[in-house]
């Protein structure tokens, strides 16, 4: 395939190289790492940056995609790497579990969306890589290592959010719960200045909640509450000033909510509740960019009028932005390591050369709060101010060395994350 022709899901990045291998099983992965010098392993390419990128080649999980086994005593489920959510999530449903948290898009693989720390949304949900019990992948050495949770502690929290520098993921195992009901509402018109009074009941009004906004009108344009059945079965007639939607709806207005799951407090089961959008439609041509940054909780709310004195610059490149919550993990580089956190996600025209100059002003003005970026998104942050805010950076390198000794996973985004600062 020739450079240029081969691009990732939104169409905004051109790989660096021509070749594309699709393996079927560990032994193919490990002839792979042992006949080349670089490589990169590749999920659904829904990451906006280089993060999956490599000049030499790509190694795609698109063939590692069958449920391994169901495990009805320890309540997990091992997956080969490639799976998508949404492909597992049926099966699960038949067999009576759940996972306790979704992303947006059920279209993602489990390996990719835990190796960046993709998330989706609630108080006290924590991202999707905080539902891995095992790991197994192969490292740069050729090695077929083996994790788990209760084995392996600490080594294990270091492994799970990997960035894909460790080596090729082949199987992961999640945790289940019993399967669940969701109902989802929508609200409109919240008033911005609920937020300053009542910003963690917001946010914590049910299982996930979603705050959707252009950053105009000092209004949040939308609230969407997913709420367990038997917990929150209605709502009053408003809340917090904003009024009850009075028909399905898609985040932006002016497009036909076919695709989103459904609203108006319909129950339904967890993984036709918990992502915005089905599993069997495309919720987009993927002409968009996407941006992401995580703040610590507390700073919520100061966040968001800093970032709202911006309007008049973001608003005239945006879609919509969606304001979540993540509850806090171990994970070594997961954003949300020891601290809940406010995620602040711009979905843009794809409009790079605006864009790219949007992201530093964002980031300067959020600079009071300590962001970080989501690790498959658009950003612009020095290596060096990335670095002073990865608590466990240091043992994630030595990590990477120990199980890559000669670089194979590294590329130019590895590469300029991890540069070296102990000097």
């Amino acid at each position: 395939m020739e450079k240029g022709a081969f691009t990732n899901w939104a169409g905004n990045l051109a790989y660096g190289t021509r070749q594309l291998i699709q393996p079927a099983s560990i032994t193919e992965i490990k002839e792979i790492i042992h006949q080349n010098s670089k490589l990169r392993a590749l999920g659904t390419r829904h990451s906006f940056n280089s993060i999956a990128d490599s000049d030499s080649l790509l190694v795609s999980s698109a063939l590692l995609n069958r449920i391994i086994s169901l495990d009805k005593v320890n309540n997990t489920v091992t997956v080969e790497a490639g799976i998508k959510y949404g492909e597992l999530c049926g099966y699960l449903q038949e067999n009576g579990y759940a996972l306790h948290n979704l992303a947006s898009l059920p279209h993602i693989s489990v390996a990719g969306a835990c190796a960046t720390a993709t998330h989706g949304s609630g108080y006290s949900n924590g991202s999707l890589a905080t539902g891995v019990s095992g790991i197994e992948f192969i490292n740069g050495k050729g090695e077929l290592v083996s994790l788990t949770k209760e084995k392996d502690g600490d080594l294990f929290c270091g492994a799970i959010v990997n960035l894909g520098a460790l080596g090729i993921v082949t199987s992961i195992t999640l945790a289940l719960q019993p399967a669940f009901t969701i109902r989802q509402w929508v609200f409109r018109q919240l008033p911005v200045d609920e937020l300053e009074k009542n910003f963690k009941a917001i946010m914590s009004a049910g299982y996930s909640v979603s705050l959707f906004t252009d950053w105009r009108n000092n209004t949040i344009t939308q609230v969407w509450i997913k709420s367990k059945s038997g917990k929150t079965d209605s709502f009053p007639s408003g809340f917090y000033g904003a009024i009850p939607a009075s028909a399905n709806l898609h985040p932006l207005e002016e497009l036909s909510p076919e695709n989103c799951t459904d609203q108006m407090g319909l129950e339904g089961p967890w993984h036709d509740r918990l992502p915005h959008f089905k599993m069997g439609f495309t919720p987009s041509s993927g002409t968009e960019l996407q941006t992401e940054y995580f703040i610590p909780f507390e700073f919520g709310y100061e966040a968001f009028r800093a970032i709202e004195k911006m309007n008049s610059l973001i608003s005239p490149h945006l879609y919509v932005s969606e304001i979540r919550s993540i509850a806090a993990d171990d994970l070594w580089m997961s954003p949300f390591y020891k601290k809940i956190c406010i995620a602040f996600h711009f979905t843009w025209k794809q409009n790079w050369n605006e864009v790219k100059i949007l992201l530093p002003m964002i980031e300067e003005t959020l600079e009071p709060f300590k962001p970080l970026p989501h690790w498959g998104k658009l950003f612009s942050m020095q290596p060096r101010l990335l670095q002073r805010r990865i608590e466990r950076l240091n043992d994630f390198k030595d990590l990477m060395v120990q199980q890559d000794p000669q670089g194979k996973f590294r590329n130019q985004f590895i590469d300029s994350i991890f540069s070296d600062n102990r000097g």
